[in-house]
């Protein structure tokens, strides 16, 4: 089975809807997996929490990563994933708002394949996402 899925993780509602308009304005109709805080995508990629009994051989084509979330930010979740052996090559493209060259910096240095900051205008976020959807689904060779 080759289900290419996205693991959004994002808690503001507007971003998440935002995001997914986007991907649909640019027919990236992939399923896509909403997390709304680092604890969840961790159980998502681990099959563990709401995600229990999940087949975890299934992994996201591409992971969107914002930093600003609660119970667990995106610097942590990025460390957690780079730890582990099953999703340490799985892309992760950091999706945020921040233009904290601190953020960034870290976000490499932890593993990040992308830095993205969010386009505050609709019509560049969604061209954004497109170049996105197309570089990392459809270019991109996964390891």
């Amino acid at each position: 089975m080759n289900t290419k899925i996205i693991l959004l993780a994002e808690d503001n509602p507007d971003d998440v809807q935002l995001t997914l308009r986007a991907l649909k304005k640019s027919n990236i109709l992939n399923e896509v997996v909403v997390a709304q805080d680092g604890v969840e995508a961790l159980e998502y990629l681990s099959g563990t929490g709401k995600y229990a009994g999940r087949d975890t051989s299934i992994l996201p084509q591409v992971i969107l990563l914002d930093l600003k979330m609660p119970k667990m930010d995106g610097l942590e979740v990025l460390h957690r994933i780079r730890g582990d052996e099953r999703t340490k090559l799985l892309p992760v493209v950091v999706l945020t708002t921040s233009s904290e060259d601190r953020d960034r910096v870290e976000s490499y240095k932890l593993g990040a394949n992308s830095y993205i900051r969010k386009p505050v205008d609709f019509n560049q976020f969604a061209e954004a996402v497109r170049q996105l959807g197309l570089y990392w689904l459809v270019l991109n060779e996964a390891p």
